[in-house]
């Protein structure tokens, strides 16, 4: 008979790496037994209070991980409903006990544990024992495929190379990780192919988070940080309809529409497109295959995350804010703290801080995303955390709140002045055609933005506003001669450079043509939109 396969509960096994709240004992062996570098899922939720941060070093594990949290939280809390009682109260009276009761735990543990083993024959987490005759077993997808980090296939090395011949083989507390990135940020297009029933298919729809940028409160303690990334379940929310993947009785028909999402579990836990079964080595100590393929043929809407900044495009359709890991998060803020801040995309504030503050008033944010393409391309990591500003909200702060947007409009505004002229700049010494990317426009962002950055919290943290228009002027200025002081030399870079510093100021306006039958000429000098 074949033999039973190799147990990895997610309860129990140390997978979790986390950074414990300091203690004067640190160091001390004792005290390292105690404090152990990772932890399992139980540990983590009855030591919550104790752990400062969760120490996962890949951004979209973080916050995939962190949506699996959030639910499971609510589920041992019972603020997975919005009764009996008022639902903030309740959250409140948790925040004074400083824990989640270990009994509930208890309960929960015991309820689900054959769900949360890895590689369960049955029902392993998260994942479908099902691929493994439904697709050919001859094609599966590789660890490189599996480890996000990895190049595979004829995918350009990112991280590190790898010798496809000879694969460095995850353990499962790194498969584990990775398995959430593909279910939360895995790629559209062709993936292996899947049999069920009359549908043949080997293309996959993008993961619900695919290229986005996720915003969480984070308290003191990883027991504030779950507490404050609560959703609010609506009054109409039912935790027996409400359910997470690994609370359904049976497996989901790929060929069947999804089931509609019943409130905030569901929607943190079942929006997955890609299906997965991780393949163990016979001692369960590595993962050495997998099968990655498509879960569903129909989008599963992602409008409503409650993590996210929701924008609207000239289409009038709702999207994401994209992320980009060349935008630092202070130009995010007010987003984040108004109500309605400006902008031509109307964005709205992620939904979770609504409720935030009322856990605790000194939370800061922490950014987590993967700047992606839709499909297979890969750019960078993003991963920002703020100074505990949330206390700054419009709703608590609100002159504050108004003048964290003004300073980020003037921010930005001089960064675009910049950028238009030294790309002008640059296209009248070399005689380009049009206006275009160039190299001076990289070296002035990057001279101008850190700087900038640097002036938003300076001022912030003096609540200095006063004259903020000129100081971020000076700076593009600074940036602006800085990067086209080698062209001053000719008489055409000179004249260029000259004439394209108008762009600092809003460009050059041409004042109203004269009337009364004087012509149309333009009766004098260009001045510059900008007030000085």
């Amino acid at each position: 008979m074949p033999s039973a396969p190799p147990a990895y509960n997610l309860f129990d096994e140390a997978w979790i790496p986390v950074r414990w709240i300091p203690h004067r004992e640190e160091g001390d062996a004792d005290h390292n037994k105690a404090y152990p570098p990772a932890v399992g899922l139980r540990e983590l939720l009855l030591r919550a209070n104790e752990i400062e941060q969760i120490a996962i070093a890949t951004p979209p594990a973080l916050s995939a991980l962190y949506r699996v949290l959030y639910a499971i939280t609510a589920r041992v809390s019972g603020l997975d409903e919005a009764g009996p009682g008022d639902w903030s109260e309740r959250r409140a009276d948790l925040v004074d006990r400083v824990g989640l009761d270990p009994e509930q735990i208890a309960t929960f543990v015991e309820r689900h544990r054959h769900r949360f083993d890895l590689f369960d024959s049955a029902r392993p987490f998260l994942q479908d024992p099902r691929l493994a005759e439904q697709c050919d077993p001859a094609n599966t997808a590789g660890v490189d495929k599996l480890i996000t980090t990895r190049p595979s296939g004829n995918n350009h090395s990112w991280f590190q190379h790898v010798n496809s011949t000879a694969p460095d083989l995850p353990t499962p507390a790194q498969a584990v990780l990775h398995l959430l990135v593909w279910h939360y940020y895995g790629p559209s297009g062709r993936c292996s192919s899947r049999t069920v029933g009359a549908t043949k298919a080997a293309g996959s729809k993008a993961g619900p988070l695919r290229s986005t940028l996720s915003y969480h409160p984070e308290g003191d303690t990883l027991f504030e940080t779950l507490l404050a990334g609560l959703p609010r379940p609506g009054r109409d929310v039912r935790r027996d309809s409400d359910l997470c993947p690994w609370e359904r009785e049976e497996l989901p028909d790929p060929e069947a529409v999804p089931p509609p999402l019943k409130g905030p579990c569901s929607a943190l836990t079942a929006r997955s497109q890609h299906a997965l079964l991780l393949m163990p080595d016979a001692t369960g100590q590595y993962v050495e295959d997998a099968f990655i393929t498509w879960a569903n043929q129909v989008k599963i809407p992602r409008e409503g995350d409650p993590y996210l900044i929701w924008q609207t495009s000239k289409e009038g359709n709702p999207y994401p804010r994209p992320a980009d890991s060349r935008r630092a998060l202070w130009r995010d803020l007010d987003a984040l703290l108004l109500k309605n801040p400006a902008g031509s995309t109307k964005p709205r504030r992620p939904e979770v801080f609504v409720t935030a503050l009322e856990v605790s008033e000194e939370l800061r944010v922490r950014a987590l995303g993967f700047e992606q393409d839709g499909q297979a391309k890969d750019v960078q990591f993003v991963d920002a955390v703020t100074p505990p500003v949330l206390g700054l909200a419009e709703d608590r702060e609100p002159a504050i709140a108004v003048e964290i947007g003004r300073l980020r409009l003037l921010g930005e505004r001089y960064g675009k002045h910049l950028d238009r002229a030294v790309k002008k700049a640059w296209a009248d010494f070399t005689e380009a055609p049009r206006i275009r990317d160039c190299t001076w426009a990289v070296d002035a962002a990057a001279r101008y933005w850190p700087t900038a950055e640097a002036e938003f919290w300076k001022r912030l943290d003096e609540r200095g506003f006063d004259g903020a228009a000129a100081a971020f002027r000076s700076l593009a200025e600074r940036a602006y001669d800085t990067v086209t002081y080698g062209a001053l030399g000719t008489v055409r870079g000179a004249k260029a450079c000259t004439t394209a510093r108008l762009e600092l100021y809003g460009g050059p306006v041409k004042r109203p043509a004269k009337t009364g039958g004087t012509g149309t000429g333009t009766g004098g000098r260009s001045t510059s939109t900008e007030d000085t």
